[in-house]
């Protein structure tokens, strides 16, 4: 069974990938891998790309995803680079007991700027 490749995923995402914001068709030097490897199979395989597109400057991070014979994309604009993705990808996910946390501050903040950054 055919390898997916750097080289062959790089040639499926010029073919799909788009900029959602002005729909010019994405330039393969401006696109990187994030998250991914080369896999044994073509079906469920999937990658995290970052891409800035030429034409309006804007970035996008897209999830791709295979799965048999269909191919399902996924993207969100960002203002980070890639290297500041490949970064929050590395970083711990927040936790619910952080989230709950973050919750009971901001119930009880008085909006006071100046006092919370002292």
């Amino acid at each position: 069974m055919a390898k997916l490749s750097y080289q062959k995923w790089m040639e499926l995402l010029s073919v799909i990938l788009h900029c959602p914001v002005c729909n010019n068709k994405y330039n393969a030097e401006q696109t990187s891998i994030i998250e991914g490897k080369d896999v044994e199979k073509y079906d469920n395989s999937s990658v995290l790309v970052h891409t800035d597109c030429e034409r309006c400057k804007s970035s996008v991070v897209f999830s791709i995803s295979l799965d048999g014979p269909e191919i399902f994309s996924v993207g969100m604009v960002t203002d980070l680079n890639s290297t500041d993705a490949r970064r929050f990808r590395d970083s711990n996910y927040i936790t619910l007991d952080e989230v709950i946390e973050f919750h009971d501050f901001l119930n009880s903040f008085d909006g006071n700027f100046e006092n919370i950054l002292r």
